[in-house]
């Protein structure tokens, strides 16, 4: 089939070899693909138009336009140099701020009364320059607590009475040196559709004066978003972390000039206080002896505490290996007469001894080592307390993303008004590098005009027609449209109180309603009660040993119910046992209350998983979907998961599905490999292991189209990404798009298919309002004018009904269409690709594409084995012997799928 998809002679093949002859490359580190530059880079497109169908609707946007004054002024930027007195650079982070603002108030007049803008690192801004070409200033800052202790223990007699005297002052010495001149005139040509090298910089150069502004009234500063520090922003989720309301500012070049977007933010931080009393509520347990220390040391790695009674900040880098009564270390005790030999003491007799403090609550449990790796320092954990306002970036449970989900959510006017109040509150009129710089910003939110799309007709079965209402629809007395067939399937219960007759009857009786045929189960396994106390992956290996015993071969579908928790510890090597070992396909389930509508949804999942559908466009059904329907048309969607903060030893997956089967677009496959860590750019696409040998992951979907479409090519690709910003759109054009053209090319050199190329962005802060409600926007409401990009072809799109909070729009970026899609037959399409998701009764808040990509990474990501690194990475799908991950540490190797499952959604 290979072979039969690859139309060239060899005479073709080889003169087109003979003419890519180059000479010999440099040698490429392993596992390292070279990319192919073209020679002509492509570039963003432009707006072709605007849409025009729908229903009109006013709104308001939390965008603020921005006036500035013409003007032929210049942003000079400097380079800041930090070093202590005796001349070593300073490095330690937060320090830079308060020098700087020192340094303002005793060098004003030296500076030319010139205010500037310093963004906490190495870079500060001023308009106009600097008197003076070479500059140096010595800044004294007073009351700085120290941070000094004494190496390989703990602190020594000496250095404690040290420790009793006044916080100690420190002097430094700042070094600006010219960098570069940004015109703020860069501003101006941006916005009237100029290219403008130096439009970016102007803006962040504004950002910062934003985030100066607010850390000059004393707020936690994240990134663009910054944070009063009042206890009525904050509040627990649970797990010793709180939540903390703050907002985000930045601004935004619009088709109406400069805007500057400003909205609700959340940032997490620990609570502050007795390390013990964080851990015990961190765990969820009622006392010390109950602390998995294993999971305190991953836990409270890096935090910063106060230690007691020297008073000092330190960074916790692990925990002793033995008790506070055991832990030992060498004091050196100093005498008049001369000095004797270091003494070995315990951490609980030394502050005994020297700091006459008797350690009673921690003496059987570990210390905390706040030295470095080779001189620990070992802390009593009773004498330490957590610092106030240290951002907690570790991942969340289950019941806390519940709860910040719950408190994050805001009215749409709730935060509308949010958002201007605090607009109103910041006075940025007031501050003179802001007025500097000739911008006046309005407190009025922006006035807009959208559009309400009709929802997409969906059909079902027996030829039945859905019209959605408000983003929703219903199966009621309805049919599914290819309902599968379900025998030789089983239920298995790992100890969960379940009423599973009930259920196995209840479920037969709705897949019935459904047109399902559902055969009764072969047998129900429950979990053996000794078992449940054996680790997870242990018992899922002892659950498939009982279903060999009891069942008379392999299963093609099996239920599996879970414990009372949904993400149970269970989920990802069972999944992983079903799914890459066994080849047998699997829904998962908790118990909760179990309802027609419950069993509904569940059967959804199953009817995809199972090769059937449940619902198509009509006019897909029709097949009159503009230059989709009557043109062989494959959709890519595309996304990276990568794992929590902090992990850089996990690597990040990369995930394509594709749609088959055309001229459906409701089905898909996946392509899922892992690559290094945190890295965006998907380098597996296309992969030539040979001259005749591609383990990419666009070739064996391209295949698996032309093998499941009557052996057609598509002719056109359309391709929707996830997760990438615009500064990153270059690359999705000119690196992951030509790998995607150089698997099209390796498989028949003459096939020359069309691309459209659209981004989807759900991380921004636009939000949309309607002026006389305060209900949401309508699902379906597109938004392309106004404050949209003055050049580029973007638009918003409310396709899905927030029935909590405030609707997020997707913003969608049309990078490339060769297609030559009408605007709105484009913004059509993706309004109706919201509603193909097959495993819900809802429009999504992006198209289906997207959200599958992201499970396909996601449920993967589960089944990596990644205690022992590899520079490799294998095919999740069809591909035989893997294929290598580019980059270094952090790509791991992922298994293959089982042959029985490849092709199946089993990511729904």
């Amino acid at each position: 089939m290979y072979v039969a998809f690859m139309t060239l002679n060899r005479k073709t093949k080889m003169k087109h070899e003979a003419s890519k002859a180059l000479p010999p490359p440099p040698v490429v580190p392993p596992g390292v693909v070279p990319v192919k530059v073209p020679g002509s880079r492509r570039t963003l497109m432009a707006r072709r138009g605007f849409g025009t169908r729908g229903q009109r609707i006013p709104l308001l946007t939390n965008q603020f336009n921005v006036k500035l004054s013409s003007t032929t002024d210049h942003f000079y930027q400097y380079n800041v140099a930090l070093f202590y007195e005796e001349g070593k650079p300073v490095e330690a982070k937060g320090v830079g701020r308060r020098v700087l603002e020192m340094l303002y108030k005793l060098y004003k007049s030296e500076m030319g009364g010139k205010e500037f803008a310093y963004d906490g690192e190495k870079t500060l801004y001023t308009v106009g320059p600097l008197p003076g070409t070479t500059l140096e200033f010595p800044v004294l800052l007073e009351n700085l607590s120290s941070n000094r202790t004494v190496r390989g223990g703990s602190p020594s007699e000496g250095e404690t009475k040290r420790s009793r005297r006044p916080p100690q002052s420190k002097s430094y010495t700042v070094k600006p040196n010219y960098a570069t001149t940004i015109p703020i005139q860069a501003i101006f040509n941006a916005l009237r559709g100029q290219d403008s090298e130096h439009f970016h910089e102007a803006l962040r150069v504004l950002d910062v004066m934003l985030r100066q502004h607010a850390a000059k009234q004393g707020c936690l500063l994240v990134r663009q978003s910054f944070f009063h520090i009042d206890p009525r922003n904050s509040m627990s989720i649970g797990g010793g972390v709180v939540s903390l309301q703050g907002f985000y500012s930045g601004f935004r070049s619009t088709q109406a000039g400069l805007s500057l977007n400003m909205d609700v933010s959340t940032t997490l931080i620990l609570k502050p206080g007795k390390v013990v009393d964080f851990l015990l509520e961190n765990q969820n347990v009622k006392n010390i002896r109950e602390i998995d220390w294993m999971k305190a040391k991953m836990m409270l790695k890096n935090l910063r505490v106060k230690t007691f009674p020297s008073n000092f900040t330190q960074k916790i880098i692990g925990l002793s290996e033995k008790s506070c009564g055991q832990q030992t270390f060498f004091i050196n005790k100093k005498s008049a007469d001369s000095p004797s030999d270091p003494v070995e003491i315990t951490v609980s007799n030394y502050y005994a001894k020297y700091h006459n403090q008797e350690v009673f609550a921690s003496q059987d449990y570990p210390c905390l080592d706040v030295g470095k790796p080779k001189r620990p320092i070992y802390i009593p954990i009773e004498l330490c307390e957590l610092i106030s306002l240290q951002r907690y970036t570790k991942p969340l449970s289950a019941l806390q993303r519940a709860k910040l989900a719950e408190q994050s959510a805001l009215k749409p006017h709730d935060r509308m008004n949010c958002v201007v109040n605090e607009l109103k509150r910041s006075n940025y009129a007031a501050d003179p590098l802001i007025n500097s710089t000739g911008i006046t910003i309005n407190t009025m939110c922006t006035q807009v005009e959208g559009r309400v799309l009709e929802p997409p007709k969906l059909t079902v079965g027996n030829g039945g027609v859905v019209l959605p209402r408000g983003g929703y629809w219903s199966f009621n007395n309805k049919t599914l449209v290819e309902p599968t067939q379900i025998t030789r399937w089983a239920v298995v219960n790992f100890s969960a109180r379940c009423d599973i007759d009930s259920l196995r009857r209840d479920l037969l009786r709705c897949g019935k309603a459904k047109g399902m045929h559902l055969e009764e189960p072969h047998s129900v396994i429950q979990e053996d009660l000794n078992s449940s106390r054996n680790p997870a992956p242990i018992r899922v290996e002892l659950m498939f040993e009982a279903m060999k015993r009891k069942l008379p071969g392999r299963p093609r579908f099996l239920l599996c119910i879970l414990p009372e928790r949904k993400n149970h510890e269970i989920y990802g090597p069972w999944k992983r046992k079903c799914l890459v070992e066994d080849g047998i396909v699997t829904q998962c389930m908790a118990p909760m209350t179990i309802n027609d509508l419950y069993l509904t949804h569940l059967l959804l999942k199953i009817n995809a998983k199972m090769g059937g559908l449940n619902s198509v466009l009509s006019v897909e059904h029709l097949h009159s979907i503009p230059l989709v329907s009557r043109i062989p048309t494959i959709i890519f969607g595309m996304d990276v998961y990568h794992a929590p903060p902090g992990r850089s030893d996990i690597p990040s997956i990369a995930a394509v599905v594709s749609s088959r089967k055309w001229p459906l677009i409701s089905r898909y496959r996946a392509s899922v490999r892992a690559q290094s860590s945190r890295v965006e750019m998907i380098d597996a696409l296309f992969k030539p292991v040979s001259p005749k040998k591609d383990e990419g992951m666009i070739r064996e979907l391209l295949v698996d189209f032309y093998q499941s479409t009557h052996k057609l090519k598509p002719k056109h690709v359309i391709i929707f990404r996830d997760g990438v910003s615009e500064s990153m759109f270059d690359q999705v054009l000119n690196i992951e798009l030509e790998q995607i053209m150089q698997a099209c090319k390796f498989l028949d050199d003459e096939w020359d298919p069309k691309f459209l190329v659209v981004v989807a962005q759900k991380r921004h802060h636009t939000r949309f309002f309607q002026p006389r409600s305060e209900a949401n926007v309508p699902a379906g409401t597109i938004i392309d004018t106004k404050v949209c990009h003055p050049k580029n072809n973007d638009f918003y799109l409310c396709a899905h009904s927030g029935p909590i909070g405030t609707t997020r729009p997707t913003h969608y970026h049309v990078l490339l269409d060769q297609i030559g899609f009408s605007v709105d037959d484009l913004q059509e399409l993706v309004h109706s690709l919201s509603y193909v998701y097959q495993k819900s009764t809802y429009a999504k808040a992006v198209v289906a594409p997207v959200c599958y990509a992201h499970q396909a990474a996601a449920q993967m990501s589960l089944f990596g084995t990644f205690d022992d690194m590899s520079d490799t990475t294998s095919s999740l799908s069809d591909g035989g012997d893997g294929s290598s991950s580019g980059g270094g540490g952090g790509s791991a190797q992922l298994p293959e799928l089982h042959e029985n499952v490849r092709s199946s959604m089993f990511f729904c």
